[in-house]
C-alpha cells in the first residue's frame, strides 16, 4: 500500500507525500496520483513537498520543494554551493545511511537482473568523506555580461558551470585555487578559448592541464608561470586529445606517481590517464582485491581491465606470474613500465586486447589461469565472462570489481548460472563519497562439477 498523500487545499498549494526508499540516483521515491514520483533532495521517511521539472505518463522527475518532517539521516550539507553544484547529490544525507543506500542498491541488482545472492556480504569500504577527489575535470566558461569567468563544475542538470568559490570534495589546498584560477583565467588572451582545467594529483606534485584551444601569446606564459610558483603546481597543455598533454611549466617538473605502500609499489602516471580519483580508498580497495584473490608464488593470474598495473603489480610483489589485458596501448605501455620501475617486470606481462570483443577461442588461446582479477568500466564484461563455458579454463576464482552495479549483477548471473561459480561474497567500496556512485566488489569460486544454482 503507497503511504498517504496529502491533498492540495488550494490551487497554488503543493501536495505533499512522503517518502518511501532511495533510488539508484540517490533521489527519495514517492507515490502521488497513480505515479512515482523521483524527488531529488527527499530522504525516506521524510515528508515533503515537491516541484516537478519533467512530467511522464507513468512518473515525474521532482525537486524537494519544502521539507515538512525531516528524516533522522539528514544532515546539514557542508558545501555551500550543494543544490546547485552537480558534483554531488548526497551531501544531505549521513555518510553511513549512504553507504547502507548504496549496498541496498548491490543487493536489489544481484537478486533482480543477476538473479544470485552472495553468500557473505563485506563489510563496507569507508575512506575520507571530504577532500578526496584527486583526479578532477573542471569546466571553464567566460560569462561576456558578466565579464568573469566561472571555473568549477556543471550545475545540477545543465550545462551552465556552477559559480563556485570552493569545493568540498577536493583537497583544501586545490579548493583554495579556485577563486585564483578564476581571476588567472580573466587575465589570459585566450580566456573564451579554454574550456576545462583538469586536476591531477600526486604524492609530491599538483598538476593542473590546460585545454587550450588556441596557442599562448608571451604575456599569457608569464601570467602561468607566476601562478604556479607561487602556488605550487606544474602546469601541463592539451591541444587535443588526451594524448597531445605536455609538461609547460616548471620544465623539471616532479615525477607525478602515487603509492601503494603495503605492496611496496610506486605507480607513475600521465595527469591524462585514468587512475582512481580517492587514492587513500584505492589502498584499501587494492588490499581488499588481493586478500579475496590470495595470489601465491607459483599460480597464473590474469588481470582484465588492468590499466597502468593498478592490481596487477600488488599481485605480482605476492609471487604470481601475472598477465594484465587492456584495450589502450598506451596504459599497456605505462603498466610494463611501472612493472620495470617497481622490479617487478620478470613476472608481469601486458598484452593490448579489446576485451568487449573476446571469445571462448581466445580464451582458450592464453592458456589456463589460476585466479582471475576483473576490472572493467561501466559496460561490464559480458565477452569475457561468456568466454568462460568451458570448464577446462575456468579459473578457480574470480574477483570481480565494479563500478556498475547492473553490469555486475549481469555478469554474476552468467557466471552462477552458466559457468558453475558461486558468488560466496560481496560489498561497496565507498569510493565516491556524497554522490550516488556505486562502487562494488564480488568474490566467484568455480564449483566442482558444473553449474550450481544459487538463490
Amino acid at each position: 500500500m503507497s503511504p498517504p498523500v496529502r491533498e492540495r487545499s488550494g490551487a497554488n498549494k503543493p501536495a505533499a507525500v512522503v517518502i518511501e526508499s532511495l533510488d539508484q540516483e540517490g533521489r527519495g521515491v514517492a507515490h502521488a496520483e497513480g505515479k512515482v514520483i523521483f524527488i531529488e533532495g527527499a530522504l525516506p521517511g521524510e515528508l515533503v513537498t515537491y516541484n516537478a521539472y519533467r512530467k511522464k505518463s507513468n512518473f515525474d522527475l521532482a525537486q524537494v520543494g519544502e521539507v515538512l518532517r525531516a528524516g533522522f539521516v539528514r544532515v546539514a550539507p557542508k558545501c555551500r554551493h550543494f543544490g546547485i553544484c552537480g558534483g554531488c547529490s548526497l551531501q544531505h544525507v549521513d555518510t553511513r545511511a549512504q553507504v547502507a543506500a548504496k549496498q541496498r542498491v548491490l543487493e536489489d541488482d544481484l537478486k533482480h537482473i543477476g538473479k544470485v545472492e552472495p553468500e557473505l556480504i563485506l563489510p563496507a569500504v569507508y575512506g575520507e568523506a571530504w577532500g578526496y577527489r584527486y583526479r578532477a575535470r573542471l569546466s571553464v566558461r567566460y560569462v561576456v555580461k558578466k565579464n568573469a569567468v566561472l571555473v568549477g563544475f556543471h550545475e545540477k542538470r545543465s550545462s551552465f558551470v556552477a559559480d563556485m568559490q570552493a569545493c568540498e570534495i577536493m583537497p583544501a589546498r586545490i579548493s583554495r585555487l579556485i577563486m585564483p584560477l578564476r581571476k588567472l583565467v580573466e587575465g589570459l588572451s585566450i580566456r573564451e578559448r579554454l574550456p576545462q582545467i583538469e586536476v591531477s594529483l600526486g604524492e609530491d606534485v599538483d598538476v593542473l592541464v590546460l585545454r587550450v584551444l588556441e596557442p599562448l601569446i608571451p604575456q599569457d606564459e608569464s601570467l602561468l608561470k607566476a601562478f604556479a610558483d607561487q602556488h605550487h603546481v606544474q602546469f601541463f597543455l592539451q591541444p587535443g586529445g588526451p594524448a597531445t598533454a605536455y609538461p609547460f611549466y616548471p620544465e623539471n617538473a616532479l615525477e607525478l606517481n602515487y603509492t601503494l605502500p603495503e605492496f611496496d609499489v610506486v605507480m607513475p602516471f600521465h595527469p591524462t590517464e585514468f587512475t582512481q580519483i580517492n587514492p587513500s580508498t584505492n589502498r584499501v580497495l587494492v588490499r581488499r582485491a588481493l586478500n579475496l584473490l590470495d595470489p601465491k608464488a607459483g599460480e597464473r593470474i590474469a588481470d582484465l581491465f588492468c590499466g597502468l598495473g593498478n592490481f596487477s603489480l600488488p599481485i605480482a610483489r605476492r609471487g604470481a606470474q601475472v598477465v594484465g589485458f587492456e584495450g589502450s596501448a598506451g596504459m599497456v605501455h605505462r603498466a610494463g613500465e611501472n612493472a620495470k620501475r617497481n622490479g617487478l617486470a620478470r613476472n608481469t606481462q601486458f598484452i593490448e586486447t579489446n576485451l568487449f570483443e573476446i571469445d571462448e577461442a581466445w580464451t582458450e588461446q592464453q592458456g589456463y589461469f589460476d585466479k582471475m582479477l576483473i576490472d572493467p568500466p561501466r559496460e561490464g564484461a559480458i565477452a569475457a565472462v561468456t568466454s568462460l563455458a568451458k570448464e577446462e579454463i575456468r579459473p578457480r576464482r574470480i574477483v570481480y570489481v565494479s563500478c556498475n552495479p547492473a553490469t555486475l549483477a549481469r555478469d554474476a548471473g552468467v557466471l552462477v548460472h552458466r559457468n558453475g561459480y558461486l558468488l560466496k561474497a560481496a560489498g561497496v567500496i565507498n569510493m565516491f563519497p556524497h554522490t550516488a556512485h556505486v562502487e562494488s566488489i564480488a568474490l566467484f569460486e568455480k564449483t566442482t562439477s558444473g553449474a550450481k544454482e544459487q538463490k
